[in-house]
């Protein structure tokens, strides 16, 4: 690519026509800065904004600032309207007023009524690029409607026509094959379907993502509070924001504040930033164990024993409640649980709690009574007491642990925090805390007497 824009750069456009935009777009990134810039002005316009929409963020921020306000305009002018707002929310806001003052009026209206939506929004996601056709249109007017849009510009959801009033309120949808199968002479209203699934501009991404594939929609109406459709979000619009959506969720499961960047483009120091704070969060919250463990110091100087068991009894209660922590912030997702099921997940938690408690109880006793019969180790003439110590311990760890990790999603949401703050660090912190504290509680009632 590099040899082609030195040495034949009016080529680049037609040798380059065969490869889809996001492959053109990877070979882009592969260069230097300002090779992306050349190759860009050598494309025709609509094929250099479609080359743009699939760059990196960080890249396309980059490139448009470098540009003049008028290049960057007649660069943006030729994107998708959502893909367009997205590409110009990157940029500082006078730049982005710049730009916009070179923009035609109309895509410019469409622009700034896309950007005062959230990001996180079906406003925010919608594109103003899609069809729509007057219900009392019969079939063949409808069809050729639609051929004249679709040969006016590019249309971003095609596939799914709407059937609107004279207000503009949506009356019915249908697909686009629907339209072209429907009888000849029919109404639009007679083949478009009556019920509509929508959203409202506010409407979160989860709720677009939901609705999205419990219909298995290929795109989304958004409407105001009088039905007249704003615009589509798309199912590649979903997708993208599903994936940033998981993304956001499995670093903040990790421990750590979402990255506002790639792993690699984000800096050092703002890695650390986001990193950081959850760390001093979750080592104060271990220096509770250590209080813990120094409560019980007596007993632990009578039963040296005792401490060989800490690191299987502190880890199991932790796996659990990470387990079904896991569980509850994934069926939260999905919408399989809501903030008013808690107590019904709590009833299903605590008896599968007492049972894998019970599981691992009875292999800890095992162990040691196999360990003590055989030789492997001496436990001490109270070995028995102290493998009914640990099976007890672990049934109450463990299912401690499934409901506090079950519980700790609802307790966030119902305080108005992500549930996905839930994370496994922090859930097995807490249960190491309070582990320890059944653990040597449970010595106590049962070792009285005999090692305490």
């Amino acid at each position: 690519m590099l040899a082609l824009l030195d040495e034949a750069p009016d080529t680049v456009a037609v040798e380059t026509e065969e490869l889809h935009a996001a492959d053109l777009a990877d070979i882009a990134e592969t260069l230097e800065r300002v090779d992306v810039a050349r190759l860009l002005k050598v494309l025709p316009p609509a094929r250099a904004a479609d080359v743009m929409e699939y760059l990196e963020e960080e890249l396309r921020t980059e490139l448009l600032e470098e540009m003049t306000p008028r290049e960057a305009a007649a660069l943006v002018t030729e994107m998708n309207p959502d893909d367009r707002a997205d590409a110009l929310e990157e940029l500082e806001d006078e730049s982005i007023d710049e730009i916009l003052s070179e923009i035609p009026a109309a895509a410019r209206h469409e622009t700034e009524q896309l950007l005062a939506y959230d990001t996180d929004s079906a406003g925010g996601l919608m594109t103003t690029e899609f069809v729509s056709v007057p219900e009392d249109m019969t079939v063949e007017d409808a069809l050729a409607a639609v051929r004249r849009i679709a040969r006016g510009g590019r249309r971003e959801a095609m596939y799914t026509v709407y059937a609107t009033d004279t207000e503009g309120r949506v009356q019915g949808v249908m697909s686009l094959r629907e339209l072209l199968a429907a009888p000849e002479g029919a109404k639009v209203s007679d083949v478009a379907w009556g019920e509509v699934v929508s959203v409202l501009p506010d409407a979160d991404r989860e709720t677009v993502a939901q609705l999205t594939r419990n219909y298995d929609l290929v795109a989304i109406p958004v409407v105001d509070e009088s039905m007249r459709i704003l615009g589509v979000v798309t199912v590649d619009d979903v997708i993208d924001a599903l994936v940033e959506e998981h993304t956001e969720d499995s670093q903040k499961f990790g421990g750590m504040e979402a990255l506002d960047e790639p792993y690699m483009q984000i800096s050092v120091l703002g890695m650390i930033r986001k990193r950081a704070p959850w760390l001093g969060v979750l080592f104060v919250g271990e220096m509770l164990t250590a209080s813990a463990m120094q409560h019980f110091q007596l007993e632990l100087q009578k039963a040296i024993v005792l401490t060989l068991f800490i690191p299987l009894i502190m880890s199991s209660g932790g796996n659990s409640g990470s387990q079904a922590t896991s569980l509850i912030i994934r069926a939260m997702a999905l919408g399989e649980v809501r903030l008013r099921d808690w107590w019904r997940v709590a009833m299903r938690e605590l008896p599968s709690g007492i049972i894998l408690g019970a599981i691992l109880g009875a292999i800890g006793f095992t162990r040691i009574i196999v360990w003590q019969r055989t030789g492997l180790f001496d436990y001490g003439p109270h070995y028995f007491l102290l493998a009914i110590t640990i099976a007890a311990a672990l049934t109450g760890i463990v299912t401690f642990g499934s409901l506090a990790g079950s519980m700790l999603p609802f307790l966030l949401k119902r305080i108005g925090f992500d549930p996905a703050s839930a994370s496994a660090p922090f859930v097995a912190t807490l249960v190491d805390v309070t582990g320890l504290s059944i653990y040597f509680t449970v010595a106590l009632l049962i070792l009285r007497g005999t090692l305490l």
